[in-house]
């Protein structure tokens, strides 16, 4: 990320204090970030605030006709940025937008870049629904350059309850990392993606059970990228999965299951109009062969556990697979990663797999990091040696599922 350039205009709104936040973050990535903060967001946040946590200057109206390196600032910095990102975005900037006007340094510097645009909205709710702010807000949805993060709804600063509420730092920084790798790209318009997350339950009693570490944090991500390139999403995910980040994942069609039984139902549901399908859960391999409605006294608990085993979840939909459809599995394993890989591809059909060397530090189940080897049908293979944000790798396994013939 260290040779990434990220512009950031701030509106004025108690919003503001929140990309205090994303701003902070994204410095500490490695990212260059510089801000440009409206009049009226200085009356919230300080420039000093920005220009510390970004370690850059943060520049104001103010600061409109001093020229950087001999060239005017709003051309320098809209040829500098490699996604621009305007939070928390007014009714007022938001029309502007839409009309092309360019009367502070903010909007003069929209018009004077070409980079991607991630607009994150926060309003009083009556603002938000009047109709000419609606008009202005589809109006930009129409133009390619803006990518939106449209308010969420909750207890706003001025009491009411509503939509206004501007998307959290972990939904606006997931989406301006994604922005980096795509440069707005929005590839997989058009294509319906279902991806599994997280680690299924198979119980014993209502409070014990056979499970596995997973957190669906990989699962999370996939759905992240994919939604960020255009793609329409359904996540099905378990209740291991980390649920603050799937409450981030608007736009995303969420289903949430406990089972191996309940997500092979839910992943069935929903797989014939997939055009691909992503199986980045760890499905249990067995369950207890017997169920008990209410929890066993300890001195009842078995000394050997009789198992059952469960659905083979991905062979099943390898069975039911269309030709114009991709079925991409992922294989958890210690030690020689790839000829287990390589053996699970093919005997259960699938497309594709990614390995992931799960006894690496910094890698698999929790981490926020990850590393793999993807593995197609055709004998294609692509290593991500090093650990990368799970984001940046679903990012790559998106960019390979797109590479299969």
């Amino acid at each position: 990320m260290q040779s990434y350039r990220v512009l950031v205009g701030v509106g004025g709104g108690i919003a503001a204090y929140k990309v205090c936040e994303v701003v902070s973050s994204l410095a500490k990535d490695g990212i260059e970030v510089r801000t440009m903060l409206t009049d009226a967001a200085q009356e919230f946040v300080t420039a000093l605030t920005f220009a510390t946590l970004s370690r850059n200057p943060a520049y104001g109206d103010r600061d409109f006709w001093q020229p950087v390196h001999g060239r005017p600032l709003h051309i320098e910095l809209g040829e500098w940025a490699d996604v621009f990102l305007l939070a928390p975005l007014t009714a007022n900037t938001l029309a502007k937008l839409a009309h092309g006007m360019a009367d502070n340094l903010l909007t003069n510097t929209v018009l004077a870049s070409t980079c991607p645009v991630l607009l994150a909205p926060a309003m009083n709710t009556d603002m938000w629904e009047q109709a000419a702010v609606q008009r202005n807000w589809q109006q930009l949805q129409t133009d390619p350059r803006y990518h939106t993060l449209a308010p969420g709804s909750g207890l706003l600063a001025c009491d009411r309850v509503g939509a206004g509420r501007m998307a959290e730092p972990s939904e606006i920084l997931p989406y301006v990392r994604s922005l980096l790798q795509t440069k707005g790209d929005r590839d997989l318009a058009g294509k319906q993606i279902l991806i599994s997350a997280g680690g299924t339950r198979e119980f014993l009693d209502p409070v014990r059970f056979i499970g596995n570490p997973s957190t669906g944090k990989m699962g999370i991500a996939l759905a992240q990228a994919s939604l960020h390139r255009g793609a329409e999403v359904t996540l099905v995910h378990t209740s291991s999965t980390a649920i603050d980040a799937v409450r981030a994942l608007s736009g995303v069609r969420c289903i949430a299951v406990e089972t191996a039984a309940e997500m092979r139902q839910a992943m069935l549901d929903h797989f014939s109009k997939a055009d691909w399908t992503i199986m980045a859960a760890a499905v249990a391999d067995v369950k207890p062969a017997h169920y008990s409605r209410e929890k066993l006294p300890k001195s009842a608990l078995p000394a050997n556990l009789p198992l059952a085993t469960v659905p083979d979840i991905v062979a099943e939909l390898a069975s039911l697979k269309q030709p114009h459809q991709r079925l991409v599995g992922f294989a958890a394993q210690t030690g020689d990663i790839v000829t287990p890989a390589q053996e699970k591809l093919m005997r259960k059909q699938l497309d594709a797999i990614a390995a992931n060397p799960i006894d690496q530090p910094n890698s698999g189940f929790g981490s926020d990091t990850n590393q793999a080897i993807f593995l197609d049908r055709h004998g294609r293979q692509h290593p991500i040696n090093q650990p990368c944000s799970k984001l940046l790798m679903a990012h790559q396994l998106l960019d390979f599922i797109q590479g299969i013939e």
